[in-house]
């Protein structure tokens, strides 16, 4: 359960609502920053024939991804919550497993895929908290989300057909 600021908020969102809405973002958040961090590491040790191919849309990725998470984080704020900010907050709160040491790059894009699925299935678990509150901003927020992450799962399956 995140931490709620100080302030009263009157903008049509009421307190209960406002809670699960910051709390579901709060997951969103953590997938996204894990999905940042497992991209980032892919960028740096990805070997193999797709080298330059990978290393190159693996950072277009982590950092469309670094972008997003100060969005979601900043929706998080707007609602009156302090949003998650470390390793270990976001470890309790993600449902994507970490990959480490010498990975084979087929398996690289093969777990991107399954982390950006979960990305997508944490959103949409999200939308209908938003959509009973009218929150406007937290649906356009997440609608932007699982467009990229439906592209970017398609960019990837189309590597590994």
């Amino acid at each position: 359960m995140l931490k709620q600021q100080f302030f009263n908020i009157k903008d049509g969102i009421a307190e209960k609502e406002r809670v699960k809405i910051a709390n579901s973002l709060a997951k969103v958040l953590a997938d996204s920053y894990t999905l940042y961090l497992k991209t980032h590491n892919f960028h740096w040790n990805v070997t193999g024939p797709m080298f330059s191919t990978l290393h190159l849309m693996f950072e277009t990725q982590y950092t469309e991804l670094a972008l997003a998470v100060d969005l979601i984080a900043e929706r998080i704020r707007a609602l009156g919550f302090i949003a998650p900010a470390t390793y270990a907050e976001f470890a309790k709160l993600t449902s994507i497993k970490e990959h480490t040491g010498d990975i084979e790059a087929t398996k690289m894009i093969k777990y991107l895929i399954e982390a950006h699925e979960i990305v997508i299935k944490t959103a949409r678990a999200t939308l209908p908290f938003a959509e009973k509150s009218d929150d406007q901003v937290t649906l356009d927020l997440l609608t932007q989300r699982l467009q990229v992450h439906e592209k970017t799962v398609w960019m990837l399956r189309s590597l590994v057909l």
